[in-house]
């Protein structure tokens, strides 16, 4: 992706064309607000003709005066005019207000509209991208890109861009106007123009520039309030708070400072603007009431040639403000294109095949694999690695941190795929079925067992969206997970918080131990799975897994020696390959790798002559 000096330097209101396949559903509601636009604009400029009739033709002529029947009628003929004059300045007052709502309503509508599509396009397109590409971007900067940048994206498509297009309409119709009713006066107000716009164009870039600063700096703030909530336990536990607090404190300090600056530079621009604004009405009117007094214009005709520069210089002064936020929000786009054009190297074939039906557990079987996580393509997960798993065998994987465990799961579930080698379910190449296919047949328990903001059912339901709450509660008791939930001040219904903060972290294991069981899948992966229960919850949990490892494929990891003695086999890997491979006996009977590991968590004494007979249960 670009780096934000690069999007900076390179946006420009062209980069906008990329909305446009979002706009394109909804042209019915543009044409109806670009109509109500311009209806809008030649209201506004008919306010000027209206006045000059007011002003000639019921105002400027010879006073109302009381006299004979002769005057009073003449008197009353001028009344009725005026009332007529004003009568028609209120009905341009009206459909302006009509035009201008109508206006409002549909432009705020489409902004609203293609905002949330938009948003959703990406958040679709992001939750189907591999881990590799979250490898690379900060979930952080992704989650400022739905919100921040869809909301410039927002307020230009549903305000600044009406306006625009308002304030260019009228900008011109005051231009032609002024041609055809003053041409003098037009070629001085065009001249003061000149020297109106050129400043404002170099105050813009700075103003520009600064707001760019300043929501860099607000991001960095925001960055480190997300980083310290997250991490709230442990700040508090080292006491911390003062520290984080003043480090926010600065952070704030620098946002507000750059804050600041562009408010001045901004108040500058303003003031300028106004200021030579006033100068060139003024200009306006000292010329035109000299014309007055000399007997070539009329006072009507003055009034309205003034409206008609108050118009286009105010024109003026809007689009040099709408083109600074198009400026921001073409990065912004861009900025949310490049997402949508992100593409997971981790995709559906095109003619995918279909698993075959399966009774007794999936097979597993990895040929060769030679494997490099993106982010570290020096250093191989897997070298050469090969595995065979039968239907409804239950095989552990074990060893150091760092051989390669977790990555056989990645690729069981292709979140990546192999640089050689292939990964085969059921006999079928995992690149060549799709990947709900592949997924669907697959339960797995994380080792961080994640729990989302809803009730403990729907936690549980997540595994199964179909499933019956009868159905959620039988897999809850298999996991051992409904006496604690029912204990819940809600039981069931009980919204367990963001991350399931309400829970130990061994009830947000069981809550992910009873989602897997729910699924009900033929292969199941358990990493590390018992890791945050108690002796007693672990001895509960672990004779549920054992009935849940009936008529399926097992896979399990494990640091907890304990916890793997009754698998069918153990396979003992160490950088990335399998080193050793046997039941538990047969393992510590060749004293290798597992032998060691063994006997450091068992504490056994390794010149004792029982101990590869040592029963693991009651050394735990």
């Amino acid at each position: 992706m670009t780096t934000a000096s690069e999007r900076a330097k390179a946006a420009s209101p062209r980069s906008l064309s990329g909305l446009l396949p979002f706009l394109r559903p909804y042209r019915g509601r543009i044409a109806a607000a670009i109509l109500f636009l311009i209806l809008a604009a030649i209201t506004t400029l008919a306010f000027p003709t209206a006045l000059r009739k007011l002003i000639d033709g019921g105002l400027a002529s010879s006073p109302i005066v009381a006299g004979g029947a002769t005057t009073a009628v003449a008197n009353g003929n001028r009344l009725l005019a005026l009332r007529d004059h004003f009568l028609a300045l209120f009905g341009v007052g009206v459909a302006l207000g009509v035009f201008s709502a109508l206006r409002f309503y549909t432009v705020t509508w489409l902004g609203e509209r293609v905002t949330a599509d938009l948003r959703s396009a990406v958040y679709r397109h992001v939750v189907r991208q591999s881990p590799a590409f979250f490898e690379t971007n900060a979930t952080g900067e992704v989650l400022s890109r739905l919100t921040t940048d869809t909301t410039l994206v927002q307020q230009v498509v549903g305000s600044s861009l009406s306006m625009g297009l308002r304030n260019g309409v009228m900008g011109i119709g005051a231009m032609v106007m002024l041609i055809v009713t003053n041409p003098y006066v037009m070629t001085q107000v065009l001249g003061i123009l000149l020297l109106v716009v050129a400043p404002a164009m170099v105050f813009g870039r700075r103003v520009r520039k600064l707001s760019r600063a300043s929501q860099d700096r607000v991001a960095d703030s925001s960055a480190i309030a997300a980083e310290v909530l997250n991490a709230i336990p442990v700040v508090q536990s080292y006491t911390q708070e003062d520290r984080e607090a003043e480090r926010f404190a600065v952070s704030t300090e620098h946002a507000f400072d750059t804050a600041r600056k562009r408010t001045r530079v901004r108040s500058m621009l303003v003031a300028f603007i106004i200021s030579a604004t006033f100068g060139a009405l003024l200009w306006g009117l000292y010329q035109g009431t000299q014309a007055v007094i000399a007997g070539k214009v009329s006072a009507g005709h003055l009034g309205e040639t003034i409206v008609y520069v108050l118009l286009l210089v105010s024109s003026v002064a809007v689009l040099s403000e709408v083109y600074g936020d198009l400026l921001r929000a073409a990065g912004a786009s861009e900025r949310l294109m490049e997402l949508l054009a992100a593409v997971s190297p981790v995709a559906d074939p095109a003619a995918p095949r279909a698993l075959p039906p399966t009774r007794a557990g999936s097979s597993v079987e990895l040929r060769h694999v030679q494997f490099h996580y993106p982010s570290r393509p020096a250093h191989a997960a897997l070298s050469d690695y090969s595995l065979r798993v039968r239907p409804g065998e239950t095989v552990a994987l074990v060893g150091p941190s760092g051989a390669g465990k977790s990555t056989v799961f990645q690729l069981l579930l292709r979140f990546y795929d192999t640089g050689a080698g292939s990964v085969l379910v059921d006999d079928v190449d995992v690149r060549t079925t799709s990947l709900e296919a592949l997924r669907s047949r697959i339960g797995i328990v994380p080792q961080d067992s994640t729990v989302f903001s809803a009730d403990a059912m729907e936690n549980i339901r997540y595994g199964r969206p179909d499933a019956t709450d009868d159905e959620v509660v039988a897999a809850a008791r298999a996991a051992f997970a409904d006496e604690f939930i029912r204990r819940l001040p809600e039981g069931y219904k009980t919204f367990l918080g963001e991350r399931g903060v309400r829970l130990s972290g061994g009830q947000r294991q069981r809550i992910a131990i009873a989602r897997a069981m729910l699924k009900n899948p033929p292969l199941l992966l358990l990493d590390e799975a018992t890791s945050a229960l108690d002796a007693e919850s672990e001895r509960m949990v672990q004779a549920a897994l054992e009935a849940a490892m009936a008529d399926r494929t097992t896979l399990v990891i494990a640091h907890r020696l304990a916890t793997v003695q009754k698998a069918d086999r153990i396979v003992v890997m160490e950088q990335g390959r399998i080193v050793e491979e046997g039941n538990h006996r047969e393992l510590m009977q060749r004293d290798g790798l597992y032998a060691k590991l063994a006997r450091m968590q068992f504490h056994l004494d390794p010149l004792a002559p029982s101990a590869e007979a040592a029963e693991p249960e009651e050394a735990a």
